[in-house]
């Protein structure tokens, strides 16, 4: 039951004036608003107030006569209550209104909590699992068997391109900014050319490919010497000028040559400065050899796809050929059956 208090005056405007009056006793912040159907006057009072974000509204009518009903409401900002002050037939009634029903949405959509599934539950899913799948391997119809193999190898194609993505970082700032190598006149290339190609300091690329400890020793060797040899094996054709481009971009280093036995010539410049960070923040040793992996397995399983979807289509193909030459033998054989009949 909402608490409510009445105080009896004699006119309506004294019952307005006096409410004002109440409530700038207990210094609390009113706002005062009068409308009607004819001309109306709107007054504010302000006090400071002992609680914050509130609002009081006085409303009432010219129509002394009729006594109409004026409504102060006062409404705590940060609930769903508010306190309304009604003047009726000289009465002053305050009464509290919950306003958190009106703000309930109308149709609240049940929330379905998902069951935990024992282990028991689990283990009969997996068994389920492996059961289908086996059914599918053991099927006397090759068309399943392909589909099956080719479905599983699609799921693991997708599952090593997530992986490898991961491995990849984004690149720094400094990274993306175009590397400008320094001019080279062709008799400086040729100069710098024939006495890189007789020292012996290299800097070995294995598997793991180009990360930060390639670019760390190549500035180790830019300490005593101007050329470093970076060697690649094993090494492809097309991923040489890959390597090449992300040493140079790595290293700000320029690129002299690059030879058929996977060796690129590196010249650090003219104005060359040992950088305070030899190492850029790369991906490290162990991930590198884990990217390595992903990137076998997914050669691989691209090519096992491949040969899979050539092995259903020429599966589809003789499939093809068997049921023309049925329905040709059919068509021979009523043939000869007619020809017999017409004959006899």
């Amino acid at each position: 039951m909402l608490p409510s208090l009445s105080i009896s005056i004699k006119g309506l405007g004294r019952s307005v004036s006096k409410a004002q009056s109440l409530l700038t006793r207990r210094r609390l912040t009113t706002t005062t608003t009068t409308s009607s159907s004819s001309s109306s006057s709107c007054t504010t009072t302000t006090t400071p107030g002992l609680f914050k974000n509130t609002c009081f509204t006085f409303a009432h009518s010219h129509a002394y006569p009729s006594r109409s009903s004026s409504s102060i409401r006062y409404m705590m900002m940060s609930s769903a209550t508010s306190l309304e002050l009604n003047c009726q037939s000289d009465v002053v009634r305050f009464s509290l209104v919950d306003n958190s029903k009106n703000n309930k949405p109308q149709h609240q959509q049940p929330k379905f909590k998902r069951r935990k599934m024992s282990k028991k539950a689990k283990v009969n899913q997996l068994k389920f699992y492996r059961l289908m799948a086996r059914k599918k391997i053991n099927s006397p119809n090759p068309e399943v068997r392909i589909r099956y193999k080719l479905e599983k190898a699609k799921r693991k194609e997708t599952w090593l391109i997530d992986k490898l993505r991961n491995l990849e970082l984004p690149k720094t700032p400094h990274e993306t900014e175009p590397h400008d190598p320094e001019a080279l006149t062709e008799e400086e290339k040729h100069y710098i050319k024939r006495t890189g190609e007789k020292k012996k300091n290299y800097v070995p690329v294995g598997r793991r490919g180009v990360f930060g400890g390639v670019v760390l020793n190549m500035h180790l060797h830019w300490k005593k010497h101007e050329t470093v040899k970076v060697v690649c094996r094993p090494c492809k054709p097309d991923q040489l000028q890959e390597y090449a481009q992300d040493l140079a971009r790595l290293s700000k280093g320029i690129i002299i040559d690059i030879k058929h036995d996977n060796t690129i010539l590196f010249y650090r410049g003219k104005n060359y400065v040992q950088p305070t960070v030899m190492s850029p923040p790369t991906i490290s040793k162990e991930k590198a050899l884990e990217k390595y992996k992903f990137l076998q397995s997914l050669e691989h399983t691209s090519q096992f796809i491949e040969k899979l979807e050539k092995e259903l289509e020429e599966y589809q193909e003789h499939l093809a050929r068997y049921k023309q030459g049925k329905e040709d033998a059919k068509k021979d054989s009523t043939i000869n059956t007619h020809s017999h009949n017409s004959l006899v």
